[in-house]
């Protein structure tokens, strides 16, 4: 071997002998991620526990951290159509409208006979004046149950933005017929009857 030869053998095995250095001090990239998803960025919860602490937010009045905790549950048991209404519940909360109908639709189309997930897009539909479709899943929720109180209470609501007043006084007099007690009910088929 020449000089020239021997000098880059030496610096060969020099930096050779530099990374085998600094691979040593490194650690092990999968095991810290796993280490920091148990940590930080997934919890050790089922997606039922999950539901539950999301629950528990939204009882609080923290929405955003309940709409995390239903993502994450979502994750974890993904097409369950309570967490998909609870999310499209929370976004409705915050006028997320839009991303709302899109929870709300996925939900319904998982679970097609849930009343309160019709309820929920007719009151849905209601906010946003597009009332023939609010109308519709309202009277798809009284096909489903027709014991509801708060639904034939909705109805009224609903006939009273579309300016049907005498419709909107037979809905509340039936809630009233199935719950008395329907202070709300009571209150709104006054004004009417004040009114008309």
């Amino acid at each position: 071997m020449t000089l020239f030869q021997l000098i880059m053998l030496g610096i060969s095995a020099f930096f050779a002998y530099q990374v085998y250095q600094h691979i040593q001090t490194l650690q092990d990239p999968i095991k810290e991620e796993e280490d920091g998803r148990s940590k930080d960025a997934f919890s050790p919860f089922d997606a039922e526990a999950l539901v539950a602490k999301a629950d528990e937010a939204m009882e609080a009045g923290d929405l955003q951290k309940a709409l995390a905790i239903y993502k994450e549950a979502d994750i974890k048991a993904p097409k369950n159509p309570e967490t998909l209404f609870k999310m499209g519940y929370v976004l409705a909360q915050q006028d997320r409208d839009d991303e709302a109908l899109e929870y709300y639709q996925e939900a319904l189309e998982l679970d097609e006979q849930n009343t309160y997930i019709h309820q929920a897009l007719a009151s849905l539909y209601r906010k946003m004046k597009a009332y023939e479709k609010a109308q519709e899943h309202i009277k798809r929720s009284l096909e489903i149950d027709d014991k509801n109180p708060i639904t034939y209470f909705n109805y009224g609501n609903l006939l009273q933005d579309m300016g049907e007043k005498q419709k909107a006084k037979e809905m509340y007099k039936k809630a009233l017929e199935l719950d008395s007690t329907l202070d709300a009910a009571k209150e709104e088929l006054e004004k009417l009857e004040e009114t008309t």
